[in-house]
C-alpha cells in the first residue's frame, strides 16, 4: 500500500481542439493524484479517470462533494472515493473538468463534440498522443502513465465514458458507466415526445455555473436550441452527434474498451433503455461486457451495495488495467436484483429470447385470440400515472389484464406494443405502461428507492482535507398494490389512423404467483412527458390490429410456458368480471380470486 497523504497532486491543462469556434484551442483542466513512491522508482501506473462537468457546479456523489483548493490554487480535496481507494493500491486518479466547466476553457455542448472531445483529449495525453501545459505554460508529459486508462462515473460522468469509448480512442482500456446515457435523444424524449423543452441548452448553462474562465457561450446555447428539433421531435444530425450506440461517427463497433455497466431498474432519470440498447449493441460488436442491475433508481452502487461493489470494481480494474490474472472474467457476467435484495447471476441478458404475444379483449382481458372490436378513451392532459394505472372505472385510459398467474414468472427485457390508434387532433400522443398488479414487498419508486442512513463507513485512506468516509444508503422496501414494469410513449403526427410501435423501457423482475400482468394505454402523460395534445380529445384503439409482445417469461418448468398452464384458459374466465377475476374451477392449479 502506498501513502495517500504523501501522494503527488498536480494540475495540468490538456490542449484540445477549438470546439467552441472562438479561434483558440480549448484548455482542459486535469487534476491528478498519484503514488509518490512509484514515481521515485520510475514505475509507470495505470489511470482511473472520472471526467465530469459537475466538480464545481452541482457536486458529485450522494453527499454532493466539490473539488476544493488551498490559497495557492492547489487541489486539496477530490470528490468521491476513487482517489482514496485506488491511489494507495498503485493507480493514478485523474479528474478532468470537461470543456466549459470549472477551470477549463471552451463551452459545454451537452453530450456533443466538445464534451466527448475534451475528455478524449485527456485520454490521448495520458497515452502520449496529446499536449498539455502546467500553470506557467510549460509543456508537461504524462511520463508516469503506462498509457492504460479506465473511465468511470455516474450519470453525466458515465455518459462521457460511453461517448469517449465510442470514438475508439487508443489507450482507453475499460469503462464503467453507472446509470449512464447512451443516446441523448432517448434521454431528452420518447419517440418524438420531449421530456422537457430546450433541455440541452438548459443543462449546459447549469453545469457551467461557478466556472473560473469567463466566456461567452451564448452562440453555442443558441445553436443547440435551434438544432434540437423540439417542435417536431425529429431525430436529426444534432442527435446523431450525441448518439454513442449506432451513429456514423460514434458507435459500439468502434469500442475497443471493455465495458462494465451498472444501472438501476427503477431509474426514471436515465431510463433503462440506455443500458439495454448499449448492452445489445456492444454484444453485437463483440465487446467484452459485464452488467449489474439493481432494483433501485438513479443511485450509485457505492452507496447501496458498497462492500461488494468496491471489491468487484477493484478486481475489474486490476484485471483490465494492471493485467492481474484474477477470476473475474470466469464468473457469470450478469447480476440482477429481481426482488428486494435477491440477486440472480446469469450468462446473458435478457435471460430469455422468447416472447409472448397477448391481445386486448373487449372485456378488459389479455388473451391470445384476436378480438374484432374498437374501444375509446378521452385524453386527460392533467392525468398522472398513479391515477392511470389504478384499477376501476376510468374514461381516460384503457386497461387490459391477465388473470392471476399460476406460478411465479420472471419478466426480463422490453415489452413492445403494436397499436392501431385513431385520433382527430393535428398532433397526438399515446403512452403504454406494463404493470404488475398484486400486493407485494417491493423496492419503492419514491426517492429512487433508497435513503441515506446515519451509518458512515470508510473506504481507503484519508487526509485532513479529504476523507474516505461516506454515509451508506438503504433500500426503501414496502408493500404496494402494484408496480410499473415498463413505460413508453410515442408522438402521432397528423389526424387519422396510425399504426405505431411503442417500445417500453425494459425491466427485469419476478411477477409473483397470483399477480396479474396489466397493460395501460393512455394519451397525455402529465409529469412523464410533455403533452403535445392538451385537449379532451377522443382516441380509439382497434383491438384486432393491436398486440402486446412481452419479453421472455421464465417459469419454474419449461413446459409451462409452451402449454400456457401459467395462465387460466379463456373458457375459465367469467365474462363481464373485472380484469383479473375468474371462476375457481381448477382448485389444484388456481387460487381463489383476489
Amino acid at each position: 500500500m502506498y501513502s495517500y497523504a504523501d501522494a503527488i497532486r498536480e494540475t495540468v491543462w490538456v490542449i484540445a481542439p477549438d470546439f467552441d469556434g472562438d479561434g483558440e484551442k480549448d484548455r482542459i483542466a486535469v487534476d491528478i493524484v498519484r503514488p509518490r513512491e512509484l514515481d521515485a522508482k520510475r514505475v509507470k501506473v495505470p489511470v482511473v479517470m472520472d471526467a465530469s462537468p459537475y466538480y464545481t457546479s452541482v457536486g458529485r456523489g450522494n453527499e454532493s462533494e466539490f473539488k476544493s483548493f488551498d490559497a495557492e490554487g492547489n487541489l486539496i480535496k477530490f470528490p468521491l472515493f476513487y482517489d482514496n481507494y485506488f491511489v494507495p493500491r498503485g493507480y493514478a486518479y485523474v479528474a478532468p473538468d470537461i470543456a466549459g466547466t470549472s477551470r477549463s476553457t471552451g463551452c459545454v455542448d451537452t453530450g456533443g463534440k466538445s464534451d466527448v472531445g475534451s475528455a478524449k483529449a485527456v485520454v490521448q495525453w495520458l497515452n502520449g498522443n496529446a499536449e498539455a501545459v502546467d500553470a506557467d505554460g510549460k509543456a508537461v508529459k504524462a511520463g508516469w502513465s503506462n498509457g492504460k486508462t479506465g473511465m468511470i462515473g455516474k450519470s453525466y460522468d458515465g455518459t462521457l465514458a460511453n461517448g469517449v469509448a465510442a470514438t475508439g480512442v487508443k489507450g482507453l482500456e475499460t469503462i464503467v458507466p453507472i446509470s449512464a446515457i447512451s443516446s441523448w435523444y432517448d434521454y431528452s424524449r420518447s419517440q418524438g415526445l420531449p421530456y422537457s423543452w430546450n433541455y440541452s441548452s438548459g443543462l449546459a448553462s447549469r453545469v457551467a455555473g461557478n466556472r473560473t474562465q469567463p466566456q461567452d457561450c451564448s452562440a453555442t446555447l443558441a445553436r443547440m436550441d435551434a438544432e434540437d428539433a423540439d417542435e417536431t421531435g425529429e431525430h436529426n444530425a444534432f442527435w446523431d452527434e450525441r448518439n454513442y450506440r449506432d451513429s456514423a461517427q460514434l458507435n459500439a463497433k468502434k469500442v475497443k474498451a471493455s465495458v462494465f455497466i451498472y444501472h438501476g431498474l427503477q431509474d426514471t432519470n436515465v431510463k433503462t433503455r440506455h443500458f439495454s440498447d448499449w448492452w445489445k449493441d456492444l454484444g453485437k460488436a463483440g465487446v467484452t461486457r459485464k452488467l449489474w442491475l439493481s432494483r433501485v433508481g438513479h443511485v450509485d452502487p457505492f452507496d447501496v451495495d458498497r462492500e461488494e461493489w468496491v471489491r468487484t470494481l477493484h478486481r475489474w480494474f486490476d484485471h483490465e488495467l494492471m493485467d492481474i490474472k484474477n477470476t473475474i472474467m470466469l464468473e457469470p457476467p450478469v447480476k440482477v436484483e429481481t426482488k428486494p435484495n435477491r440477486w440472480v447471476n446469469s450468462y446473458s441478458w435478457p435471460t430469455r429470447l422468447t416472447t409472448t404475444t397477448l391481445r386486448p379483449q373487449a372485456d378488459g382481458y389479455l388473451a391470445r385470440s384476436i378480438e374484432k372490436s374498437k374501444q375509446s378513451w378521452v385524453n386527460s392532459p392533467s392525468q398522472r400515472e398513479n391515477v392511470a394505472v389504478t384499477e376501476g372505472d376510468n374514461p381516460n385510459r384503457l386497461l387490459y389484464a391477465t388473470s392471476p398467474l399460476l406460478a411465479d414468472a420472471r419478466m426480463s427485457g422490453s415489452m413492445v406494443a403494436k397499436l392501431r390508434v385513431t385520433s382527430e387532433v393535428p398532433t397526438g400522443q399515446v403512452g403504454v405502461m406494463l404493470v404488475d398488479y398484486g400486493e407485494g414487498d417491493r423496492v419503492l419508486a419514491t426517492g429512487d428507492g433508497a435513503s441515506t442512513t446515519t451509518t458512515e463507513t470508510c473506504v481507503g485512506q484519508s487526509t485532513a482535507n479529504d476523507d474516505a468516509c461516506y454515509f451508506t444508503m438503504t433500500r426503501n422496501v414496502g408493500t404496494t398494490p402494484l408496480q410499473v414494469l415498463g413505460r413508453g410513449w410515442a408522438r402521432l403526427d397528423g389526424a387519422g389512423t396510425h399504426d405505431v410501435t411503442v417500445t417500453l423501457d425494459p425491466d427485469d423482475a419476478v411477477v409473483a404467483k397470483g399477480h396479474r400482468l396489466g397493460v395501460v394505454v393512455v394519451g397525455a402523460a402529465n409529469g412523464r412527458v410533455r403533452n403535445v395534445d392538451t385537449t379532451s380529445s377522443t382516441y380509439t384503439l382497434d383491438l384486432a390490429k393491436s398486440q402486446f409482445v412481452l419479453p421472455g417469461l421464465a417459469l419454474p418448468h419449461p413446459t409451462w410456458a409452451s402449454n400456457w398452464n401459467w395462465l387460466p384458459k379463456r373458457s375459465e374466465i367469467v365474462p363481464g368480471t373485472l380484469p383479473g377475476t375468474r371462476k375457481n374451477v381448477l382448485p389444484v392449479l388456481m387460487d381463489t380470486p383476489r
